[in-house]
């Protein structure tokens, strides 16, 4: 049974014309996969349907087998910002889903606290998060996200803000990361290299309204190699991509 299940979504804002139509995918335990396509074209509308914001006019949202149509909370979501609060420090940040759930504050402290070594942010627990780097920061939120659900989450262009270096940088501490939690998760991005660095499968969403137009799975096993973007098994990839985003 897979982590996720999309199921012929349908969306509108007005009731009319639809934004996305009849949008199906899936999300296996573990995997990364990513929403790719063209700006304007349904991706974050998808999202916040996924995360129960929104309630699609047909089509539903399984979550381990049980509809979770329309129901916040239960799957967590990742925006751009990284949404830190800024007068919080940075464990209080990243507890904050487990004390909103109710968990006692000092316990909901040690518990994040035991997991930021593994991502990377040890010794900044009381720090603030003007203190932090971009790359720093983003560690600490995709940490409280994990936080809030060790189920599915979902990422919308979680590095975009970041410059080159560090962008790739975050790139093979994230793959180094997930490898280890086993974190399932959906992320959208532009970026067409990113695609394909970090994915198991990648949905294209195109058309007008929007849909899934084809499925590309990287078969590149993981840990990819740090020059894997510069094979020609890489290369192949993003010809195939450009060339099917601009037929759909």
């Amino acid at each position: 049974m897979a982590v996720l299940e999309v199921q012929g979504v349908t969306f509108s804002y007005d009731n009319t014309t639809p934004v996305i139509e009849n949008v199906n995918l899936t999300l296996q335990k573990g995997e990364l996969v990513c929403l790719l396509g063209v700006s304007g074209g349904g991706k974050t509308t998808l999202f916040n349907i996924i995360s129960g914001l929104h309630t699609p006019q047909q089509g539903r949202v399984l979550l381990n087998g049980e509809d979770v149509t329309g129901k916040t909370g239960r799957i967590s979501y990742m925006l751009q910002k990284d949404m830190l609060l800024p007068f919080r420090t940075v464990v209080d940040n990243v507890a904050l889903p487990l004390i909103l759930k109710g968990m006692p504050k000092r316990r909901a402290r040690e518990k994040a606290s035991a997991l930021f070594e593994q991502f990377g942010i040890e010794g900044t627990q009381k720090q603030y998060p003007a203190a932090l780097s971009g790359g720093m920061r983003q560690r600490a939120a995709l940490l409280r996200t994990y936080m809030f659900s060790g189920e599915a989450a979902l990422l919308d262009e979680p590095f975009s803000a970041l410059d080159t270096i560090t962008k790739s940088e975050m790139h093979r501490w994230y793959l180094d990361v997930m490898d280890t939690i086993k974190l399932s998760t959906i992320f959208i991005t532009h970026d067409i290299d990113e695609a394909i660095l970090l994915s198991d499968r990648i949905y294209l969403l195109g058309g007008k309204p929007g849909t899934i137009t084809d499925e590309i799975v990287i078969k590149e096993p993981k840990p990819r190699q740090r020059a894997f973007n510069l094979t020609e098994a890489f290369l192949q990839y993003k010809r195939e991509i450009i060339s099917k985003i601009h037929t759909s």
